[in-house]
């Protein structure tokens, strides 16, 4: 199995973190997983349709990671096309649209969250075209400090303001980290605070290292951290997440009891070996019906 994957985006995301962790472990698995990306994965020339044509006549399938990637190979054709769709639509009414041509070009989509599907079945994507593979994460090491951590981003749709102001009025020190794996080695507690989510493959991150989560209560987020099963839901109010910090800094038993939660539920459900699995039967279902 030959596959060409494309990714444009021009810095190192969550998305961009998934797509090497499933092509390292593609070629772990004996696929042939071929990357053409932007300057997010690695130094490479432009991608354009014509390059992209020129590599999928030489693969079995293509497989998209991004909007402008998708189009690219839309355009492009030469192999059948598999999409991987990690953000959800906005602007959709509550009857499906028609997609226009470039989604309809998409032999299968992976969405990354049943919130992420139910918005691609809203723009008139066929459901049975749509499996859902969750995010993949390593397991890190058991976390043993004190910090407050959450994750850098200039992106305003990611909360970092609302996640300051609630550190202020609980009083605590937080910490913005660029780099989760080296960083939540010193955490205590993690806050992933967002106005739009797909999933959340930081709060993963973290819930691997056995750190208890605060999260928001949006998006794709309430299907990988559970209330009070293995992290804290949280409406995205400063007084409301202030809360919360509050509530776990004075609880050190319930802390480590959701951290332990969290590592469990990312070792049973949420590694790079499953997103790699659940990947490869999508493409060979692809594959079967091209």
């Amino acid at each position: 199995m030959r596959i060409l994957h494309l990714d444009t985006g021009k810095a190192m995301r969550g998305g961009q973190r998934q797509a090497l962790h499933l092509i390292e472990g593609l070629s772990a698995a004996g696929v042939e997983a071929t990357l053409l990306g932007g300057a997010g994965l690695q130094p490479a020339p432009s991608i354009n349709r014509w390059r992209v044509a020129r590599l999928a006549r030489r693969h079995d399938l293509v497989h998209a990671h991004d909007s402008r990637s998708h189009t690219l190979a839309a355009l492009a054709g030469g192999a059948p096309l598999v999409v991987s769709r990690r953000v959800a639509f906005g602007g959709a009414g509550s009857r499906p649209a028609r997609p226009n041509w470039k989604y309809r070009r998409a032999a299968h989509y992976i969405a990354v969250s049943e919130f992420v599907k139910e918005a691609l079945v809203r723009r008139g994507i066929p459901r049975e075209k749509i499996t859902v593979v969750y995010d993949g994460v390593p397991l890190l090491a058991q976390a043993a400090g004190s910090a407050c951590l959450a994750p850098a981003s200039a992106d305003p749709q990611k909360g970092a303001a609302l996640a300051r102001e609630a550190a202020r009025i609980a009083g605590i020190d937080l910490r913005f980290s660029d780099n989760l794996e080296r960083d939540l080695a010193s955490a205590s507690l993690f806050l992933y605070i967002s106005y739009s989510e797909g999933l959340g493959s930081g709060a993963l991150l973290a819930m691997s290292a056995g750190v208890p989560v605060i999260a928001s209560k949006i998006g794709g987020l309430p299907e990988i951290v559970h209330h009070r099963e293995n992290g804290l839901l949280v409406e995205n109010r400063p007084e409301a997440i202030a809360a919360a910090i509050r509530e776990l800094a004075g609880d050190p038993r319930l802390a480590r009891r959701l951290g332990e939660a969290g590592r469990r539920l990312v070792a049973d459900r949420f590694t790079v070996a499953h997103m790699v699995r659940r990947t490869m039967e999508v493409y060979r279902k692809t594959l079967s019906c091209s």
